[in-house]
Formats: C-alpha cells, sequence, structure tokens
C-alpha cells in the first residue's frame, strides 16, 4: 500500500513498484508454504480487488469509483463496460509463473467468475446481463487457455454473487459453461461464499467442474444437506471463518471434516478458509492457516 501511495505520487517508478510487488508475493507464499498448507496462491498482491485486475486489462471496460464489496468493510472499483468487451492478451499468466517459480508447492491461479463480474459492473454496452456474462465468459475462457498452457492444472473461479441472486442461476450456468470451454486437463474449482449455498447446491453440483467450494461458516444448514445428499464433485470445504479473528476448535473442526468426507465417498477432499484472508491481520491469517494444515493433518491421521 506504501509503494502503491508512492507511485500515485510519482515518488517511485513502475519497475519500483513492480519489485515490491514481486517481493511481497514471495513473502505471502513463503508464509503459506510455512503454514503447512498443500495447495498456495500468489496471495493476489497485484490486485486491487477482486473485480478491477482482471476486468480492466479487457477491451471494452473501464475502471472508476469505488463501491462497497458485498457485506464486508471493504470496496471495489466499478468496472465500467463501454464497448464489447474482448481478451487482448494473458493478464494472470505472468504472475501464476512468477508465483510457480517462487513455491515449493503447487500453486492455483485464482480468477474472478463471469457471472459476478457482470453482476458488479456497470453496463453502459450490451443492455443485456447474459450477453455481458456471456462474453465475460470466453474473456475467461481465453485466460484458462493460457493458465492450461502456463502448466496450470488447477484453476480456481471465485462466484460469491450467485448467492445473492440465485433466481439468476441460467446466467451463470451458461457463463460457467462458457468459461469450461477453455480448459482441456486442467481442472476447475467453483467457490462460493460469504453465505450458504443450500437453495442451489443440487445445481452448483452440475455444472462443469472438478471441485466445488463452499462456504460452511455461512452455510451451516449445508452440512446437514451434504450428509444426507452428497455433491457428485470433489468439495472445498469453507471451515475456518475468513472474516472473524477467533481461532476455531482444532478436534471439533477435524471431526467435522471427517463426518464430511465419509459421507461424500469421494477419495479427495479439500479444506480452506471460508473466504479469502484479506479481512484478517497478517499475523491472524498464519495463524488460521496453521490450523487448517493441523485440521487436515488430524482428519487424514483419524481416518487412517
Amino acid at each position: 500500500r506504501r509503494a502503491l501511495a508512492q507511485r500515485d505520487r510519482g515518488e517511485i517508478s513502475e519497475g519500483d513498484l513492480h519489485r515490491v510487488q514481486d517481493d511481497v508475493t514471495r513473502e505471502v507464499i513463503s508464509e503459506q508454504c510455512r503454514s503447512g498448507i498443500d495447495l498456495v496462491t500468489d496471495g493476489q498482491i497485484r490486485w486491487q480487488d477482486a473485480q478491477t485486475y482482471f476486468a480492466g486489462r479487457l477491451e471494452g471496460v473501464r475502471i472508476t469509483g469505488l463501491l462497497r464489496y458485498f457485506d464486508t468493510n471493504t470496496y471495489f472499483r466499478q468496472p465500467v463496460i463501454e464497448e464489447a468487451i474482448r481478451w487482448k492478451n494473458p493478464v494472470t499468466v505472468e504472475d501464476y509463473k512468477f508465483a510457480a517459480g517462487a513455491s515449493e508447492r503447487p500453486v492455483k491461479p485464482v480468477l474472478t467468475g463471469p457471472y459476478t463480474l457482470a453482476k458488479l459492473s456497470h453496463d453502459k454496452h450490451y443492455g443485456n446481463e447474459e450477453t455481458l456474462t456471456a462474453d465475460y465468459a470466453r474473456a475467461l475462457a481465453e485466460e484458462v487457455s493460457a493458465l492450461e498452457a502456463a502448466g496450470a492444472d488447477l484453476i480456481q473461479i471465485d462466484e460469491p454473487a450467485i448467492l445473492w441472486w440465485p433466481d439468476q442461476f441460467p446466467l451463470l450456468e451458461k457463463g460457467i459453461a462458457q468459461l469450461a470451454k477453455g480448459k482441456k486437463k486442467s481442472r476447475l474449482a467453483l467457490y462460493t461464499y460469504f453465505r450458504g449455498a443450500g437453495k442451489i447446491l443440487s445445481r452448483l453440483s452440475e455444472l462443469p467442474v472438478e471441485i466445488l467450494g463452499i462456504d460452511l461458516v455461512e452455510g451451516k444448514n449445508d452440512i446437514e444437506a451434504i450428509e444426507k445428499s452428497p455433491p457428485a464433485k470433489t468439495l472445498a470445504l469453507g471451515i475456518l471463518n475468513g472474516r472473524n479473528t477467533k481461532l476455531e476448535d482444532e478436534v471439533k473442526t477435524a471431526s467435522l471434516v471427517r463426518r464430511l468426507w465419509k459421507a461424500s465417498g469421494s477419495g479427495e477432499m479439500f479444506v480452506n478458509p471460508s473466504c479469502g484472508l484479506e479481512f484478517l491481520p497478517r499475523e491472524t491469517a498464519f495463524k488460521k492457516l496453521e490450523l487448517l494444515s493441523r485440521i487436515a493433518g488430524r482428519a487424514n491421521q483419524e481416518e487412517k
């Protein structure tokens, strides 16, 4: 943040800013590896927010003023659609390559999905949410293809907005189907968060993705639904509260993970925070990751 402010004031160069971003990215990757987790991200250090980084690098999109990001105390700069959206070149590929080269653990790139991008944009061109979502999805399909070519074998797609507007599920469905055309052998992980997914859980399980991420902190009622009728996907359970500094009970949470693992009938299950950890102080975020690693280890050990 200090470096960004210095760049805005003209006190440092763009190259200086990039070096700071590189250094901080290395730091957060190192922290993730030290915490013991198996799959890391680049920390999205270069992102101003979940919308701006990708949308702002597409043709036809201009970034404007700040709006509140769902029900959080953070803000995003809204993309304004002034012309038809077009993907020009990879946005996140060099970031992924840098992270993969700096990590001793596998790295997963993260993208905001087409429905959420469309829903949080101000459309001055299309006048039609379906067409807007479809063009975002086509751009994201190009990005997914480029990431796969760069070596990414698991790509996370974040779609929190669908939990606010579940009646628009057909838009999400078409967008994810279009996006999925960009991949060949890589796996897609679709994540929802900030609310429970219970009302659309069965429909989410039918989307063309391999992994389904669910917020079980906000969606406690989804636990019973998963046990009764587990989705036919590899599940990623959001079991630690990414917006609260309190540390969860390790034994109880590991027991819940083991229970849901057995219910799912899957040989593989992911555990993760309920959402990104940018809402927590850095030290607390690290403690959450360490706890997550211990929970996964305990669930694995007791399963054996």
